[in-house]
C-alpha cells in the first residue's frame, strides 16, 4: 500500500468515526431535539481547537453477537481543546452508538482524560446522553463505572468539574454526575434518576412518568440534584462557557481577573430607600445585587430551588466572586434545609477554588416546625455553619436588616471568621424579634394584665424599648462585632476596597486528614 493509499485510509477511518452510529441514527437524535456528541463539542469549544483522542477505539467483547458490531470510537468522543483560550478537557457520549452505553473500553477513554486533566490542572466537562451500562459486557462496564467515580472523588477539589446531561442518565451512571461540582440539564431532553418509572412500578406500585419522576423540572425545583435547568442543549453549552469565565484552571490558581469599565466608586441612591419601613414586608434581594454588581451581571445558581436564599457568581471590579444572599422576597428568606444544604455546598465549592465570597445577610432565623426538625434541620444548618468556618477564602459580609439568633451566626458573622463585616444603617442584629423577645422576657407581667388594650399598650411599651436597644447595628459594632456601619448606596465602594485589601489574605485551617463535615 502507497503512502497516499495509507493517507486515504486515514482520512477514511476519521470521517467514518465522525459518522458515529450513522446517518440514520444521527437523524434519529435530531429528530428527538438532540445535537450529536460532535455537535456538542463544536458549540462548546472555541471554534478549531477540539484535538480528539481515541478516536480509532473500539470495544473487545465477543458475547451476544457484539463482536459483529464495532463502531471507531465507540460511543463516546474525548479529548481537549479551549474555552475563551483556556484548556478544557471534555467527553461527550454518543448515543447513536449503542444508545451511548457504557463498555469497558468506553470507561477507559473518559479514565484517560480524567487523569491528563488532572496531570495538567485543567477543568473536566462531561456531557453524558447515555442508555447506562452496556449490558452484554457485565461486570466489566461496572468496573468502568466505579473507576471513573473514583476519580472524579479524587478530582473533586483540585479541578472544576461540569456534568451536563442532555438525554438519558440512569441507574449507576447519575453517581458520575453527582459527584461532579456543577450539574445542567436540558428541558423535555434529559432525565436522571436511579430506579426509572417501569421498575419503581414494579417494586412500588407507584405510577409516574420519566419526566415527573426525574425530568430537568424536577431536578431544578425539587431535588436540587440540577444546578441550571436550560430550554435547550446549546442555551446550556453556552452556560458551561459563562460559568467556565468565574473559575480557575484548578485549586492552586486564583480566577481569573477581568477589566471593567464600571467605575468602583458607583454610587446607588435607590438603596438608601430599598429597605421597606415596615420590617415585615419584603424586597427582592436581587435588586441589591445587581446594583452592586459590575455591569449587573449576576450567573445565578440553583435558581429555581431552595429560592429563599440566593447563590450565584458575580464580578466587583472584574474579581469573580461568589456570592451567598437571603432572599426576604420568597419566605421572608428563612434559613431551612434546602436552603442550608444549597448554600453549604456553594460556599464550598468557592472555598476549593479560592473563589471570594460576599454575603447579603437578611434573615429571620431558621424555618420552625415538626417538618424541618423531622428532616434534620439541626443538621443541615450545621453544614452551612461550618462551610463558612472551614472557608480560609476572603470573607465579606453586609447585614441589611434583620440577622436573628442562630441565623446570625450562621450566615458568615465574624465569629466564623467574617474576615469584614458591614452593616447598613437598617441592620437588626439581635437574639429574636421584639415581639418575641418581650413575650417571653415580660411573660409573667402579660400574664397578670388582663386587660387587652393594656397588655397591648405593655406589649408597645416594652418592644419600642427592645427595637431602640438592638434593632440598630450599633450594639454589634460597639463590640466589634461589625467593623463598620456603611450608607447603603456606597456598598459597591466598600465591597470592593475590602476584596483588594483581602487579596493577599493567608490563612490555615489545622492539619489533619480531612474534616468529618456533618452530612
Amino acid at each position: 500500500m502507497s503512502n497516499t493509499d495509507k493517507i486515504k485510509k486515514l482520512i477514511d477511518l476519521r470521517e467514518q468515526a465522525r459518522k458515529g452510529g450513522g446517518e440514520e441514527r444521527i437523524e434519529g437524535q435530531h429528530s428527538r431535539g438532540k445535537l450529536t456528541a460532535r455537535e456538542r463539542i463544536n458549540i462548546l469549544l472555541d471554534e478549531g481547537s477540539f484535538e480528539e483522542y481515541d478516536m480509532f477505539v473500539t470495544h473487545r467483547s465477543h458475547d451476544f453477537g457484539l463482536e459483529n458490531q464495532t463502531y471507531l470510537s465507540d460511543g463516546v468522543v474525548t479529548g481537549h481543546g479551549t474555552i475563551d483560550g483556556r484548556v478544557i478537557y471534555v467527553y461527550a457520549q454518543d448515543f447513536t452508538v449503542f444508545g451511548g452505553s457504557l463498555s469497558e473500553t468506553h470507561a477507559a477513554k473518559i479514565c484517560k482524560i480524567m487523569d491528563q486533566a488532572m496531570k495538567v490542572g485543567a477543568p473536566l466537562i462531561g456531557i453524558n446522553d447515555s442508555g447506562g451500562a452496556r449490558i452484554q459486557e457485565g461486570v466489566k462496564s461496572l468496573a468502568g463505572y466505579a473507576e471513573i467515580f473514583e476519580r472524579n472523588i479524587l478530582a473533586s477539589g483540585v479541578i472544576p468539574q461540569i456534568s451536563a446531561i442532555f438525554g438519558p442518565c440512569a441507574g449507576g451512571a447519575v453517581y458520575s454526575p453527582a459527584l461532579t461540582d456543577f450539574i445542567v440539564m436540558s428541558k423535555d431532553t434529559s432525565y436522571m434518576f436511579v430506579t426509572g418509572p417501569k421498575v419503581t412500578k414494579t417494586v412500588t406500585g407507584e405510577v409516574i412518568s420519566t419526566e415527573a419522576l426525574g425530568g430537568a423540572e424536577m431536578h431544578s425545583t425539587k431535588s436540587g440534584i440540577s444546578h441550571f435547568m436550560v430550554d435547550d442543549e446549546e442555551a446550556g453549552l453556552l452556560m458551561i462557557r459563562k460559568l467556565i469565565s468565574y473559575l480557575p484552571q484548578n485549586n492552586l490558581e486564583d480566577p481569573i481577573q477581568t477589566t471593567t469599565s464600571d467605575p468602583i466608586d458607583r454610587l446607588e441612591d435607590e438603596l438608601n430607600e430599598i429597605i421597606p419601613e415596615n420590617p415585615n414586608q419584603p424586597y427582592d434581594m436581587m435588586d441589591v445585587i445587581l446594583r452592586v454588581v459590575d455591569r449587573e451581571e449576576f450567573l445565578e445558581v440553583h435558581s429555581r430551588y431552595a429560592r429563599n436564599i440566593l447563590v450565584g457568581f458575580s464580578k466587583f471590579n472584574g474579581m469573580p466572586v461568589g456570592i451567598v444572599a437571603n432572599q426576604p422576597n420568597h419566605m421572608a428568606g428563612v434559613l431551612d434545609i434546602d436552603a442550608s444544604r444549597k448554600a453549604a455546598r456553594f460556599v464550598r465549592f468557592c472555598d476549593c477554588f479560592n473563589i471570594p465570597i460576599v454575603t447579603f445577610v437578611d434573615v429571620p432565623g431558621f424555618l420552625p416546625g415538626s417538618a424541618q426538625e423531622f428532616g434534620g434541620i439541626i443538621i443541615h444548618g450545621a453544614k452551612l455553619m461550618f462551610a463558612y468556618g472551614e472557608a480560609t477564602v476572603p470573607k465579606v459580609t453586609v447585614t441589611l436588616r434583620k440577622s436573628y439568633g442562630g441565623a446570625h451566626d450562621v450566615m458568615s458573622s465574624k465569629q466564623l471568621r467574617g474576615d469584614l463585616n458591614y452593616a447598613w444603617p437598617t441592620a437588626e442584629i439581635a437574639v429574636m424579634g421584639a415581639k418575641g423577645a418581650v413575650e417571653i422576657l415580660e411573660g409573667r407581667k402579660l400574664k397578670e394584665i388582663t386587660d387587652p388594650e393594656e397588655k397591648q399598650a405593655f406589649i408597645d411599651e416594652k418592644s419600642k424599648a427592645y427595637n431602640e436597644k438592638f434593632a440598630n447595628p450599633y450594639e454589634a459594632a460597639r463590640y466589634g462585632y461589625i467593623d463598620d456601619v456603611i450608607e447603603p448606596r456606597n456598598t459597591r465602594f466598600r465591597i470592593i476596597r475590602g476584596l483588594q485589601t483581602l487579596a493577599t489574605k493567608k490563612e490555615m485551617n489545622p492539619p489533619k486528614k480531612h474534616t468529618n463535615i456533618p452530612l
